[in-house]
């Protein structure tokens, strides 16, 4: 698993939720199609009319999230930019998705205008797997954020946190030790620790 196999999941999910943040600061969630994938690269389109343009010109970034028949989840959080000769790419966009000239035939297209995410944070998640997998990519200039919780040297070696933990991720140690590919991020371990020995990973950074 990669960047651009990730990229590739939200291109053949192709309806998508996007989400951004309007003026009034509330989210704001709509199914966008995928376009284009390529270049660690993702391209969608939207009509100038639409608030969802707007929101995008204001705001700068998109939160965009799949998820497929295998129940794999692919989330990228990144920031948002224009292209420059639009007509070229909503050309080459109508070319490899035909289904959009029935929507706006002929020159209508041309009320749309091409965006790209170019830097950004990818997540991978399989629910289908036992126990589950995750993973985080970035694409661009995009940083990943450390998520979910870590064991730190107060542990005291009790157990609770294995105990508890639904994913069963957390191995015996000193300190005890949570994989964090198969973590859920549910806080059980976070919870049920008699010490507080458990944080959050981006109070470490």
């Amino acid at each position: 698993m990669n960047s651009m196999d990730c990229l590739n999941i939200l291109r053949n999910i192709k309806d998508c939720a996007f989400a951004t943040v309007d003026e009034n600061g509330m989210p704001q969630n709509r199914i966008i199609d995928v376009m284009i994938v390529e270049d660690e690269k993702l391209y969608f389109l939207t009509a100038r009319g639409k608030h969802f343009y707007s929101e995008l010109l204001k705001g700068g970034h998109a939160a965009i999230t799949g998820l497929n028949s295998e129940w794999q989840t692919v989330r990228l959080v990144g920031k948002v930019e224009k292209l420059d000769d639009q007509k070229h790419w909503i050309d080459r966009i109508f070319e490899l998705n035909p289904s959009m000239n029935e929507v706006y035939p002929g020159d209508a297209r041309y009320i749309l205008e091409a965006f790209c995410i170019k830097d950004g944070e990818l997540e991978f998640f399989d629910l289908g797997k036992s126990p589950i997998y995750r993973e985080s990519f970035s694409i661009g200039s995009g940083i990943i954020h450390p998520k979910g919780f870590v064991i730190t040297d107060e542990c005291i070696g009790c157990g609770l946190c294995a105990e508890n933990c639904p994913q069963k991720c957390i191995d015996e140690g000193q300190p005890y030790v949570i994989r964090q590919e198969n973590c859920l991020h549910c806080g059980l371990c976070f919870e049920n620790c008699p010490v507080q020995a458990i944080v959050r990973r981006e109070e470490t950074v």
